[in-house]
């Protein structure tokens, strides 16, 4: 597989690898995200404070000091819930360098994520968030061809074989896949796809299977 790079080469890993990522409710429902490599070192955060759990529209991923990676923007009105991701802090005439659109078909909805640039790429994601199983897709130009990037999964306790509540998941990247981008989507998807809402309404077009990661 070719290098997924968008928001940085240094969030690309050479081999395949899964991510925890933690939803953190410590003083209140939904705070935020933590995600951990697998040597259990922060790699990812996402604060959010405060009793107002209603979606945002400005996201932050930061990195394991507070420095900005990604911001996250809801375009307002949009018919299609679209956000645009801008590298860093965005600033006054910043360009995105992607965005990502929420697409419905005949009672199945997915998402599409467009990169902006020299990329031109496009990535669909698809599954249950709110049941923690999601894949994202890579679209090749031209062709009805896709390739899976990364996906979301429950957590299963190896000791016990039990498999964790959905505040804690993995998310699983391929080779090369720039992890800071798919974090951004595990954002995105946390906004449009409410935890608590009926699994029937929220899904994305596939059904919840048993991970063994």
């Amino acid at each position: 597989m070719n290098k997924v790079v968008i928001v940085d080469e240094k969030f690309c890993f050479t081999e395949e690898t899964h991510l925890t990522v933690h939803k953190t409710s410590v003083f209140f429902h939904g705070d935020g995200f933590i995600a951990y490599d697998t040597n259990g070192e922060v790699l990812f955060r996402f604060d959010c404070y405060g009793l107002d759990s209603k979606p945002k529209d400005e996201l932050v991923l930061m990195d394991s000091s507070g420095k900005c990676i990604l911001t996250l923007l809801r375009k307002k009105p949009s018919l299609h819930q679209r956000w645009e991701g801008y590298a860093g802090e965005k600033a006054e005439h910043q360009n995105p360098i992607f965005s990502v659109s929420r697409l419905s078909i005949i009672g199945r909805s997915s998402l599409v994520a467009e990169v902006f640039g020299d990329a031109n790429e496009e990535y669909q994601i698809e599954g249950s968030f709110p049941q923690r199983c999601s894949t994202i897709y890579r679209i090749y130009t031209g062709s009805s061809s896709r390739e899976t990037v990364a996906e979301i999964k429950r957590k299963v306790d190896h000791s016990t074989r039990i498999v964790l509540g959905k505040d804690v998941f993995v998310l699983s990247l391929k080779p090369g896949v720039d992890s800071a981008f798919a974090m951004g989507l595990v954002l995105i998807l946390d906004q449009l796809y409410d935890d608590d809402a009926d699994d029937d309404a929220e899904k994305m077009g596939a059904t919840l299977q048993d991970s063994s990661s």
